[in-house]
């Protein structure tokens, strides 16, 4: 079981998923990608035909979620059932309906009981969970708690650059009917009582590790 729990939050593009998997690498701690629950729960409903607009459709599909994930930094997967979807959950069909099952209630209730197992059985001595409501749903008693954002713009460009294919105009169409949608549920653009900024709006992706685990050991971010 981890002694140490680090939450991580952020908006879409903040760079929360690479910073806090090279922090845990640089720690040794394991890594949960929380979102990936989310997006392995929409594409299992999307396998078996389940009308994600439905709530009460989605709700009685929980109980055939079979889902897995790798805490390993340096060996990240997903699966549902037997089904290797790491790739597949990111693709447009999934992100188009990620946020409207996402906002279930007893999906949320029971994604994060799912979370809670995973962290009290993680072997490492730390674990860093990042996604959208950490610092205060999920694991509001962590020894660290993050918000790392950046501007709007910045974000925007580096997840222009990570989709190839994908125009700047479209992937900020995405971005903010994203942020928009998850922000009915959860405010993860303002940090609660006791959590710290990391704003990396104008720094690059090395400063931003150094300044994420800087606040995990205690020095100023």
């Amino acid at each position: 079981m981890s002694e140490i729990v680090i939450a991580i939050d952020g908006p879409a593009g903040s760079g929360k998923s690479s910073v806090s998997k090279q922090a845990a690498r640089r720690l040794g701690y394991a890594y949960l990608d929380t979102g990936a629950a989310y997006r392995a729960l929409a594409w299992d409903l999307l396998d078996r035909g389940v009308d994600t607009d439905d709530a009460e459709a989605v709700t009685g599909a929980l109980a055939g979620f079979d889902y897995s994930i790798s805490i390993d930094p340096d060996d990240y997967w997903v699966r549902v059932g037997d089904v290797d979807v790491t790739e597949a959950i990111r693709e447009p069909r999934v992100s188009g309906v990620v946020s409207q099952v996402a906002r279930v209630p007893e999906v949320r209730s029971t994604v994060t009981a799912l979370f809670h197992r995973i962290i009290a059985e993680a072997p490492n001595d730390g674990i860093i969970v990042e996604g959208r409501d950490i610092t205060t749903v999920v694991a509001p008693d962590a020894q660290t708690r993050i918000l790392l954002t950046a501007a709007e713009e910045v974000r925007m460009a580096r997840r222009s650059a990570e989709l190839t294919g994908e125009s700047t105009a479209r992937v900020a169409e995405q971005l903010q009917k994203r942020d928009r949608a998850d922000s009915a549920v959860v405010d993860f653009m303002t940090a609660a009582d006791g959590v710290t900024t990391v704003d990396s709006t104008d720094i690059g992706f090395d400063e931003t590790i150094d300044r994420v685990i800087g606040v995990i050991r205690g020095d100023a971010a």
